[in-house]
């Protein structure tokens, strides 16, 4: 595990990782701190999920345009712009709470410009990261890294955010998390970049002609179309166990606040080993394999967590569950960031978050609309094998990705080219 920090040696990628380990935190109180206000307000299920649903739509409609703007604009520039805005969004949420005046149309309206503001937020970011580091083949573990704050915090912020609720009220975690904004911001400002970086395009060109040049690229090229197609399937179909969870810890289990805590953090724990065993791997080098066998242990562990009945059982499966969620979609964006090209990045990134995040709300609406009909535990059992099934195909179609892959990493020199007369293939798996 030696090799579990080593981006933090850049200097600009170390600001980053200081900033987002606050801020992260404060996002996930605001999550739960959200989700807890909408239901005492309302007592409403629907506006539960209408309240996520407007919170990631915009990402799905709004993704590909956004990619085309960070390959425009400097990335650096779009991040400090969308997190003044999230700023701006909890602090406006802090005030209607702390001075009563909040409503349903307040919530509702602030969740869909926050959507907006994620919609430019991903692909900036997401592309940024290969800015930030100064080797290049550093890029896997800051990715990595970047999953394990996201799901250290996800393990710290909600039982921060239960206590506070208990004690002060929803408002207080919403403008904690609004002046957490402060560290990543302050740090942001503090990065300096090659003026080089985020070239704008030669010439006028217009918006929709680069969104479609984008999605030519990535959809021409097999390597980055099988691992967009593959996220997409493993969000519409696996990642919507997330939002059944509270559904099959009170109904199926018969449980109650307590358990659902102990599963999300059941989930939150296995997808921060996740992220720390790939921050800790050295190169790209075996990623391919990595990313059939963690698909299929997501959709094994699915498929296992949907007939199980007691507490204890179901929470150590859902660390392996969690495990194979994260390390499908850390190791995902790790091979899509290493194979794009550089002014195409930001364009390919907006797929990324469109397969991601865009495509996963219409999921959630599905998995809850079949709960209703056939029950949780069977959609759950029906997701985990449209993974598994996933994983297989992957498999199937890795040893092509690998020999189309291979030499776009040895010109960028992410791996080097070895000697005449032994097999290069083997090199990435």
């Amino acid at each position: 595990f030696k090799h579990v920090f080593s981006s933090l040696r850049s200097r600009n990628y170390r600001l980053y990782f200081s900033g987002q380990c606050i801020s992260l935190i404060g996002t996930w109180m605001q999550q739960i701190a959200m989700s807890w206000l909408v239901y005492r307000l309302t007592g409403s299920v629907l506006l539960l999920g209408l309240v996520s649903f407007c919170a990631q739509i915009p990402t799905f409609i709004l993704s590909p345009m956004a990619g085309v703007i960070s390959d425009r604009i400097d990335r650096l520039k779009i991040l400090k712009i969308t997190q003044a805005c999230a700023m701006v969004e909890s602090l406006i949420l802090a005030v209607l709470v702390l001075t009563g005046a909040i409503a349903t149309w307040h919530i509702i309206a602030l969740s869909i410009f926050v959507g907006l503001v994620n919609a430019f937020d991903t692909p900036a970011r997401q592309s940024l990261v290969i800015d930030l580091v100064d080797r290049k083949e550093d890029l896997g573990n800051a990715i990595a890294l970047n999953s394990a704050i996201f799901n250290g915090a996800r393990l710290i912020g909600p039982s921060i955010a239960g206590i506070l609720i208990a004690i002060v009220g929803e408002g207080i975690c919403f403008l904690l998390n609004g002046l957490s904004y402060i560290a990543v911001l302050g740090a942001l400002f503090a990065i300096r970049l090659n003026k080089s970086l985020n070239p704008t395009p030669k010439g006028k060109v217009k918006v929709v002609d680069e969104m479609k040049s984008g999605v030519k690229y990535a959809f021409g090229f097999m390597p980055i179309r099988t691992l967009l197609i593959l996220l997409a399937v493993v969000s519409f179909t696996g990642m919507p166990f997330i939002v059944l969870i509270p559904a099959f810890a009170k109904d199926v289990l018969g449980g109650d606040s307590h358990t659902l805590g102990f599963m999300m953090a059941s989930v939150g724990a296995g997808a921060l080993v996740a992220a720390l065993y790939l921050a800790a791997r050295k190169s790209i080098v075996g990623l391919g394999k990595v990313i059939s066998l963690a698909c299929a242990l997501f959709g094994v562990g699915l498929m296992v967590f949907s007939f199980l009945r007691i507490d204890l059982f179901v929470c150590f499966v859902l660390l392996f569950v969690g495990f194979g969620m994260i390390a499908t979609v850390a190791s995902i964006n790790t091979m899509l960031q290493s194979l794009v090209d550089d002014d195409k990045r930001g364009r390919v990134m907006g797929l990324y978050a469109m397969a991601l995040s865009g495509i996963n709300p219409l999921g959630c609406l599905l998995a809850g609309a079949l709960g209703d009909v056939i029950g949780v535990p069977y959609v759950i059992l029906a997701g985990g094998a449209v993974c598994l099934i996933a994983a297989w195909r992957f498999e199937r179609w890795r040893p092509l990705v690998r020999r189309m892959s291979r030499p776009i990493f040895v010109r960028k020199g992410i791996v080097k080219e070895i000697a005449i007369g032994i097999d290069a293939a083997k090199e990435i798996k």
